[in-house]
């Protein structure tokens, strides 16, 4: 089993800037993409970016290109999203998820899920 935990979530004032953190734990597969998702309210969970076990490979929602980057940390066992220039729509509940492989860019492929953190914009 795979246990993921979600940090960095929180407030901030729209057009304002966080980093999420989130650290594996267990028995991670040998070559793992690390991804973000997303719920905001009354919403469908979707998806925001996943990269690769190398970092080669990286995919993005259209809503987040240019303002989100995805980067990892495979000694640490750590994903990261910087997050910038935040608006109201970005305001959700932030997943992050484990799948053995490449990424994915949709939800029933990623195995591996944790708790979420919540993040808030305020305009």
């Amino acid at each position: 089993q795979v246990q993921l935990v979600e940090s960095g979530g929180g407030l901030v004032q729209a057009g304002g800037s966080l980093r999420l953190s989130c650290a594996a734990s267990g028995r991670t597969p040998s070559a793992y993409a690390m991804g973000w998702f997303r719920q905001g309210p009354g919403k469908e969970r979707e998806f925001v970016a996943a990269i690769s076990w190398s970092g080669g490979i990286t995919l993005y929602a259209d809503s987040v290109k240019g303002r989100f980057t995805v980067s990892r940390d495979n000694a640490k066992k750590t994903v990261y999203l910087q997050m910038n220039s935040l608006n109201s729509e970005d305001t959700a509940v932030y997943y992050c998820a484990v799948r053995n492989g490449v990424p994915r860019n949709y939800e029933r492929a990623w195995d591996y899920w944790g708790q979420g953190t919540q993040v808030t914009v305020s305009s």
